[in-house]
């Protein structure tokens, strides 16, 4: 439920020729440059051949897989399909790129793969019917993957598949699970699960090629606490048994290694505040550290001999992704607010620079610290260069709700600075980065937590002069959809428009029409499902609010969204529609959210149209 902005060269960032500035005949504004400019993922490279590696694009227009050679600087596109693609997988031997292939992005397909070369498209695995996926492993044997499968019928299930073999099933359960990881040599299989029944907090389980458990780990003790460990990696060296995980013992996500043949753990123990992951260095010798912290990002190299982290430096802002080259040089995505992403070395320069169009810069975001119900609210402010206040103000609430937004660079929220607006991020309670209790604080009052939260934000933002109370708009996509049109009910006189994209809008119905491993999520917030736990479905849905909404509402919905399906949508529609409440919804043949460049320009462009028409802010 996360959207991410791709990377463009920050230090190309102002470098516009006149080609660059139009489309056609038409002068291009700078916030949909921003959508329009070429941008590229983090590569993945192939661990036995380094210089193959796989990497997202929306070079043409729309989101497709590219292959790299990077020893000859060859590119080409692997897929190509009208709604986009964007998970992919590279073979360890370099070979093979497996692709998942859904229907118009409804998330339930198959797995085909194609030559690193080019190439037809087969089957990847042959004899397993569409699902939606739950995680994916590819062997170095090169014929060899563990393919994760959800359904509404079967729960999860794990299947190990070899060429010219059936698949063979080696977990099921109901309740959702994925594959995590395979060991250098392949006799090993990690998987996360939630057997336990609490859909947030995962436990471990290693297993042998013919399904039989090699060991366990579970730190949520049978449910009595909320703690939950995740796989980052087994060591990429042949014979080595340690795991890399995650896990949540002092409070917030940190590493340590499993040694899964003897049981050893050895916690890491990083004196770092604030999330902290890891990944292996290719030799296996040390782990590469990213360290999140109210909102930024630091890497580190951790020697695991000496147990003594070195910080790599980076410049202020968010590293998304980072991976160690054999060479012992990192590769990061990094951007902040002010400059657009780009994939940097440690070695210097930009990595992966796509031409054409360079996306222009933003404001830089302000921190604010808001004392709330629960605890300090942390908030990031943008706003127009040498604008005083009170301003129109957008609240841009993140989904997940699982996720927090950071020092990054976005063109959502660089679009309203651009027509005069104030944007106000929260990370609300259920937020991550602040610690384990902020995370779980959601559970059972589900929304009206995270609401809580908000008002104390915008609260601040009218009475520090930043926010024109009577201009006011609540915003978000998915999860921030859902709470839009939750607050727009319960808080009917804070917002003077609401544009709510993907979101849940009947809690109930969307629980029925979900993916299972969303059903699974919605349980453990809510503690049932909407038969057992009836009052709490209703206190979180924005349909029971539906009749208290006060402000102009606009919607936009993908008709094949499995997470937030387009049913429960239309059942709050004819609600606005039967009392005849202003309100417009556009709908798309999309699932949650849309991989086409031009189609999220007119998304955002009627989002701004709306607000202008009612409310006069814009530029």
């Amino acid at each position: 439920m996360t959207d991410s902005n791709g990377p463009a060269a920050p230090d190309e960032r102002d470098q516009h020729d006149e080609h660059d500035q139009r489309v056609g005949h038409e002068v291009v504004p700078d916030w949909e440059k921003r959508f329009r400019a070429p941008r590229v993922s983090l590569p993945d490279w192939a661990e036995d051949a380094p210089d193959h590696a796989l990497f997202v694009s929306n070079a043409t227009g729309t989101y497709e897989l590219y292959a790299w050679d990077r020893a000859t600087g060859g590119q080409r596109q692997v897929t190509d399909r009208p709604n986009g693609t964007t998970d992919g997988l590279l073979s360890p031997d370099g070979a093979w790129i497996w692709w998942f292939d859904d229907k118009d992005g409804d998330e339930f397909g198959v797995w085909r793969r194609q030559p690193f070369t080019g190439g037809p498209d087969d089957l990847a695995a042959p004899g397993l019917d569409a699902s939606y996926p739950a995680g994916l492993a590819l062997g170095r044997d090169g014929r060899t993957a563990v393919v994760g499968r959800s359904t509404d019928e079967d729960g999860t299930t794990i299947h190990l598949v070899r060429d010219g073999e059936d698949p063979v099933e080696i977990y099921r359960h109901r309740e959702s699970a994925g594959v995590g990881d395979l060991s250098h040599d392949g006799t090993l299989i990690a998987i996360e699960h939630t057997e336990h029944g609490d859909a947030m907090h995962s436990a471990l389980r290693v297993l042998r090629p013919d399904g039989t458990a090699v060991a366990d780990l579970d730190d949520t003790r049978g449910g009595t606490e909320e703690l939950g460990l995740e796989i980052l990696g087994f060591a990429p060296v042949a014979g080595d048994t340690r795991l890399l995980i995650g896990h949540q013992r002092r409070g917030r996500w940190e590493p340590l290694v499993w040694d899964v043949a003897t049981g050893e753990q050895t916690d890491l123990a990083l004196e770092l505040p604030g999330d902290v992951s890891a990944e292996w260095y290719p030799d296996g010798s040390g782990l590469l550290i990213v360290h999140g912290f109210e909102a930024r990002s630091e890497m580190f190299r951790y020697d695991l001999a000496s147990g003594v982290p070195e910080r790599i430096a980076t410049p202020p802002g968010t590293v998304s992704g980072a991976t160690a080259r054999p060479d012992g040089s990192v590769e990061y995505l990094w951007s902040s607010a002010e400059r657009p992403s780009a994939v940097r070395s440690t070695n210097g320069g930009t990595v992966l620079d796509p031409p054409g169009l360079k996306s222009p810069g933003s404001v830089p975001v302000e921190d604010v610290w808001v004392e709330g119900p629960g605890g300090r609210i942390h908030a990031l402010v943008q706003k127009p260069a040498g604008a005083t206040g009170p301003l129109p103000t957008v609240f841009d609430i993140h989904g997940g709700p699982t996720w927090h937004d950071s020092d990054a660079f976005a063109a959502n929220p660089a679009a309203w600075v651009d027509h005069g607006y104030a944007v106000v991020r929260v990370n609300y309670r259920g937020s991550t980065g602040y610690g384990r209790a902020w995370t779980d604080a959601l559970k059972h009052r589900v929304g009206l937590i995270e609401l809580e939260d908000i008002e104390a934000v915008r609260a601040w933002a009218v009475s520090s002069g930043l926010a024109d109370p009577a201009r006011l708009i609540l915003t978000g996509g998915s999860w921030g959809g859902y709470l839009t049109l939750l607050g727009l009910g319960v808080q009917p006189d804070a917002w003077a428009l609401g544009i709510a994209v993907v979101p849940v809008a009947d809690y109930v119905t969307a629980y029925h029409d979900e993916m299972e491993a969303l059903k699974a999520m919605d349980r453990t917030l809510l503690g049932g499902t909407p038969e057992e736990v009836p009052d709490r479905f209703e206190a979180s849905s924005p349909l029971t609010y539906v009749d208290q909404v006060k402000a102009p509402v606009y919607i936009s919905a993908g008709v094949n969204d499995p997470r937030c399906p387009i049913r429960q949508i239309e059942n709050y529609v004819d609600r606005l529609e039967a009392r005849d409440a202003v309100h417009e919804v556009y709908r798309y043949d999309a699932g949650h959210g849309s991989l086409v460049v031009d189609e999220r320009i007119k998304q955002v462009r009627l989002e701004l149209e709306f607000a202008e028409r009612h409310l006069g802010a814009g530029e």
